[in-house]
């Protein structure tokens, strides 16, 4: 059974005008369970993470300052958001989403969460709306426990996963790739195991073509138990902060190329939303529920 992570407080602790990128949240469970690519039972309500399980990722001091409400004037403005208990509850929620989406992943094939996708956190500070990095998190938890020995992390954000390359830019079981907007934020890139700048207005037939080009390669090469997929639907041609043109057509190919690739080798997949600014609401969440609809459609 598909298992998708989501909890109410998901979606409620921003204020007015940092809410509208966060609707998606509330509006992305509606229409799957609208449409009947999902029931009920297919959601789940993960828990508040444990602090250990965090600290295996991030570094002590800033889970501290970051619990305690003590950033810095700058350290906050570099997150996006107006720092308080609720987000970081939130935060911290979500982290334990995608734990629990890997371990579904384990046993189902295919985990999912709603958010996640939390890329441009570092270990010891946060950026770009991240306050804390699910996909390290989850990929360290399962590292940690010896439920995987080697992890493709498949970052297809428009915006290069900086946070995710840094944590694991020494850790030889896990191998980050990223493909994005070559000119966009963050402008300091740092060095995944393998980065695809593109150029600003790439569509549909280049990125697919670039794609399918690397991703059975790093399946075969890297030979990974476990992937970990950041499907950020920023690349949207509609996307305010994306630069790149794809359709939703080609969102969807790109969500297929690498939901089929993972379940033709047998590989348990996690999923997490990340970035998506369209200012089409429409466009964000239908290209995000592509995603969960073949899910249901390849793995089950």
């Amino acid at each position: 059974m598909l298992k998708i992570a989501w909890a109410p407080c998901y979606a409620h602790p921003l204020p007015a005008g940092h809410r509208f990128p966060m609707i998606k949240y509330e509006l992305l469970p509606e229409q799957l369970l609208y449409e009947g690519t999902c029931s009920a039972d297919n959601f789940f309500e993960p828990e508040p993470l444990p602090e250990a399980d965090l600290l295996l990722t991030h570094d002590p001091l800033y889970w501290q300052k970051l619990n305690l409400l003590q950033l810095s004037r700058s350290e906050e403005r570099k997150t996006g958001f107006p720092l308080s208990h609720e987000l970081v509850r939130r935060e911290v929620t979500i982290m334990n989403g995608t734990v629990q989406a890997a371990l579904y992943a384990l046993q189902w094939g295919i985990g999912m969460n709603v958010a996640g996708g939390t890329h441009h956190a570092f270990t010891d500070r946060g950026e770009g709306f991240c306050l804390l990095n699910d996909n390290a998190i989850a990929a360290n938890y399962l590292l940690d426990r010896g439920l995987a020995q080697k992890i493709l992390i498949v970052d297809l954000d428009v915006h290069q996963g900086n946070g995710t390359a840094q944590i694991f830019r020494h850790e030889p079981r896990v191998f980050t790739f990223s493909m994005h907007g070559e000119k966009n934020y963050p402008l300091h890139k740092e060095q995944s195991d393998l980065d695809i700048g593109l150029p600003d207005g790439t569509g549909d037939a280049r990125y697919l073509e670039l794609l399918a080009q690397q991703l059975p390669r790093l399946l075969e090469e890297v030979a990974p138990d476990v992937v970990f997929y950041q499907c950020g639907v920023d690349v949207l041609a509609s996307d305010t902060l994306g630069r790149l043109k794809l359709s939703l057509q080609g969102c969807r190919e790109r969500d297929a190329l690498v939901l089929r690739s993972c379940h033709a080798h047998k590989l348990p997949l996690v999923c997490s939303m990340g970035g998506g600014y369209s200012s089409k609401l429409f466009h964000i969440v239908e290209a995000h529920a592509n995603t969960f609809r073949l899910a249901q459609e390849i793995f089950f």
